[in-house]
């Protein structure tokens, strides 16, 4: 990713479709399993934390806890002090600097699809299962289907995408027991494909990243997209509900410690 691409993702995170969408997704597939709880204390891992719109809205899960980010990029970690985010660290998520059993909670959103080098997004997975406690919850989000690799991927960097059976055997391969998978934003899907694999290619729609401000015309798209994804939210705070297709793969795991 670019200088660029950071400041658009600063700019976007608290109002445009994909974040908040994908925020009320997450909490609809990780409140069972770790409830917003004001008067608890939760300490708190975001692997890869960006430019730090997720480090605020995981203050809802951490009650007194602390809410840490780490970062590989200086660009993006400036960009989580200009949102007053304190803890902060700079480092590969292949090699957290942190001791076993630190957190209660560890995200991962969209990190593992960037991380260059074979297997290193095993070695990421191995990192986590190590930091969180015993009983400790991780949610992964990743990029979904190779077959979805364009002009996007290249813009951001993606190393490799994934199938949702795959992203589990990964965790599963290093100690996770995994709580729940599933595909999410499936009702955009056959959107995205027009958009990266026809449009993309031959000049339609603008190349590079989607994640950059909507024209001014294309405004009132944010709004329909943003309900799209609070539908898909509403449907997955179903305890079985899983959908079998989606431009995201999710899983939800627990360290056990034998």
């Amino acid at each position: 990713m670019q200088t660029d691409d950071y400041a658009h993702l600063y700019a976007l995170e608290e109002e445009f479709w994909w974040f908040t969408g994908m925020r009320e997704i997450t909490a609809a597939l990780l409140d069972p399993f770790c409830l917003p709880a004001p008067g608890k204390t939760r300490s708190i891992l975001d692997a890869g934390c960006g430019t730090g719109g997720n480090l605020t809205w995981l203050e809802r899960y951490a009650g007194r806890g602390p809410v840490v980010g780490i970062d590989l990029i200086s660009d993006a970690l400036q960009f989580c002090r200009a949102r007053r985010h304190p803890r902060l660290t700079q480092a590969s998520v292949t090699d957290l600097p942190f001791a076993d059993a630190s957190f209660d909670l560890l995200t991962s959103f969209d990190v593992l699809v960037q991380l260059p080098g074979a297997r290193s997004d095993e070695r990421a997975m191995r990192e986590m299962y190590r930091v969180l406690r015993p009983g400790g919850i991780a949610f992964v989000r990743a990029a979904a289907y190779e077959w979805m690799r364009s002009g996007h991927d290249q813009a951001l960097g993606t190393q490799r995408r994934y199938r949702l059976g795959q992203l589990v055997e990964r965790m599963e391969g290093v100690g996770f027991k995994i709580l729940r998978a599933t595909y999410a934003n499936s009702r955009l899907l056959p959107l995205a494909m027009l958009r990266r694999l026809v449009l993309k290619p031959i000049g339609l729609a603008d190349s590079g990243s989607d994640v950059k401000p909507l024209s001014p015309q294309l405004r009132w798209l944010n709004r329909l997209l943003t309900s799209t994804l609070q539908g898909e939210a509403r449907l997955l705070q179903h305890p079985q509900a899983r959908l079998k297709f989606g431009l995201s793969a999710i899983c939800i795991a627990r360290k056990i410690v034998l």
